[in-house]
């Protein structure tokens, strides 16, 4: 029987999840859903002296937001917990020494002093210090000390991090899901630090045994992490495990293209890079997107279906999703693009549920209690959504439905309001008054007849019949607009302008 998939997402509450971590999660959350897989949050946090109070939560909530729940992880434990490794710390030193017993790493006594008069000394001669075959049996190890020596050491409670023995003059074989064969030279690399001596490992040795304790049988993430595939393989080898499949994720970039995305181009071009708002940095949540519009463009910066296919259900993607259609190039990141996908999720939300939303916005506005029921408020967002590409444009493009105009576009009246047109309107009033319904369709059949009878242009009518009513030369279908003020209301504001104007 073939070993079940499980994929995990492993974020530092170190701070917000920018929008590349959602992506990474997003990608682990396709590959097992599509494969009947488990999709795993593990927080990250060894490092305490980067650990922000609130992070943790708000990478939970984050994913919640973004449909994309985890199966196992901090508050839905399972027999791989616990799933902090803060709360793992106990595991990682016999793992450590194991290592150290298997000739595969050693205790390192070096200052941070003595390491940075090293790095000095190189410097100055122009080169790069690197600590690893070069150098290791000259420094202050196990490897150029004698075990009493090593001994006395540790007995003393010397400090000491534990390092792995990196193999001279070696070609390492590694596979990528995402790129395929890459070779490594292993006289380049360096003796990684894995274990130190407060008892807390690295992310290296933490991550490789949490894998492999947890069963984790793809680790999908992103480029960054790349370098570091040599030295995960290698710890692998060295503790006789199968080590899983890797997949490191193309960049998200800027979107003038170059360089990686970050906080400051949001701030810069004004788009969020946060899901949820984080301190004064505004998240997709709070700048008015949809969900399932962020999951959307998010699938298709760096991973494309092969057709022509921009719109996607979550459910369409796990089904359409492989990591062999992922690219190897970074994905520029478009902030139009994403206000269309939006607007394209926006038109296609039922005008009861979008009503709620607006009903919240004009809560904060003293609205009359008749116009502020939500029938009302639906019948509006039913005529003028085609227009918004979020919930916070209906107020601009609907305010005249709550509140009548008190003052007028200058453009319009310079253009539309004539010597003649109080007249007209008064006319029209007078019209008004004797119909029998207000319905959008005979009522605008009523006003053309009227308009046709006695000889007058449409626009000498309809025109500035619009800009009282709204105050400007917007919004949808005149008649419409008045079906839905109603005739009182109607009337009064026309009443209103010529007295106005």
């Amino acid at each position: 029987m073939s070993q079940k998939i499980r994929v995990r997402f492993a974020p530092s509450p170190t701070g917000p999840l920018h929008i590349g971590g959602v992506r990474t999660a997003l990608f682990n959350y396709l590959f097992a859903k599509k494969n009947g897989g488990d999709f795993v949050l593990r927080i990250e946090d060894t490092d305490q002296n980067r650990y922000v109070e609130g992070a943790e939560q708000y990478i939970i909530d984050a994913l919640n937001w973004c449909g994309i729940p985890f199966d196992e992880g901090p508050g839905k434990e399972a027999s791989f917990g616990p799933y902090r490794q803060s709360e793992r710390k106990h595991l990682y030193k016999q793992y450590a020494e194991e290592l150290i017993q298997k000739g595969k790493a050693y205790y390192a006594f070096d200052t941070s002093e003595k390491l940075t008069f090293h790095r000095q000394e190189h410097e100055a001669k122009g080169k790069t210090f690197i600590y690893n075959w070069h150098n290791r049996f000259k420094l202050d190890n196990s490897l150029s000390l004698s075990d009493a020596e090593v001994q006395t050491r540790l007995a003393n409670g010397d400090d000491y991090v534990v390092r792995f023995y990196t193999p001279q003059d070696q070609k390492l074989h590694l596979k990528d899901e995402i790129r395929g064969a890459i070779e490594i030279d292993t006289n380049v690399l360096d003796d990684k630090v894995l274990f130190k001596s407060d008892g807390m490992p690295t992310y290296h040795l933490a991550n490789i045994v949490d894998d492999h304790l947890m069963e984790i049988t793809h680790v999908i993430r992103g480029e960054e992490w790349l370098p570091s595939l040599s030295l995960h393989q290698q710890l692998y080898d060295a503790f006789g495990w199968k080590a899983p499949n890797f997949a490191h994720l193309p960049l998200i970039m800027k979107p003038v293209g170059k360089g990686k995305l970050s906080k400051r181009d949001g701030a810069k071009l004004g788009f969020p890079v946060f899901p949820l708002s984080w301190e004064e940095s505004l998240g997709y949540r709070e700048a008015g997107y949809f969900p399932e519009a962020v999951i959307n463009f998010l699938a298709l910066l760096g991973w494309n279906p092969g057709t022509e296919q921009e719109l996607f259900s979550l459910v369409e993607l796990t089904t359409s999703f492989s990591l062999d259609r992922v690219n190897k190039s970074g994905a520029r990141f478009d902030p139009d693009k994403t206000k269309w996908y939006n607007q394209y999720y926006l038109q296609g939300k039922s005008d009861s549920e979008l009503a709620e939303q607006f009903a919240l916005l004009l809560k904060e506005k003293t609205i009359d209690q008749a116009r502020g029921t939500l029938s009302y408020i639906e019948q509006v967002v039913g005529l003028i959504k085609e227009r918004a590409t979020f919930v916070k444009d209906f107020w601009a493009l609907a305010d005249y439905f709550f509140i009548a105009p008190t003052t007028y576009a200058e453009k319009g009246v310079k253009k539309q309001w004539k010597e003649d047109t109080s007249e007209i309107m008064g006319q029209l009033v007078a019209l008004l008054k004797n119909a029998d319904t207000f319905d959008s369709e005979p009522l605008e059949a009523y006003v053309k007849l009227w308009i046709h009878d006695k000889e007058l242009s449409f626009g000498k009518v309809m025109p500035p019949l619009r800009l009282v009513l709204v105050g400007d030369m917007k919004g949808p279908h005149i008649f419409d607009i008045m079906a839905l003020l109603g005739k009182e209301e109607s009337i009064s504001r026309i009443e209103k302008a010529i007295l106005t104007l």
